[in-house]
């Protein structure tokens, strides 16, 4: 099994979703972040007074699936939530060592 953690823009949450989802994944966790990598913040103005946003706002998606899934479902959420400008975001694919559904007790690719 592995392990898919995803950092997206915000605004293509729904779109990754639909798009993972048709292709197979069952289930998946979200999480509101902020942070920064290349992108490094930016300047807004608020009330005529300027300030650096130094943490962006972005999504954390954490999906596990079977090995022989994780290629294509990286390579799903590479293509929808792409813009082209920075910011897209990171993928990053970790081995699961194990995983069981609390309500049932199965365990591995059964528990998915």
């Amino acid at each position: 099994m592995k392990l898919i953690i995803a950092t997206i823009k915000p605004f293509k949450l729904e779109e990754v979703r639909e798009a993972v989802t048709a292709a197979g994944v069952r289930g998946m966790m979200v999480t509101e972040i902020k942070g920064f990598g290349s992108q490094s913040g930016h300047t807004e103005i608020y009330r005529g007074a300027e300030y650096a946003v130094n943490f962006v706002p972005k999504v954390r998606l954490e999906i596990v699936v079977p090995d022989s899934m994780a290629e294509e479902i990286v390579s799903t959420i590479a293509s929808t939530a792409k813009t082209e400008k920075i910011g897209d975001g990171k993928i990053f694919v970790l081995d699961v060592e194990s995983a069981m559904r609390v309500r049932t007790g199965e365990t591995g690719d059964d528990a998915l």
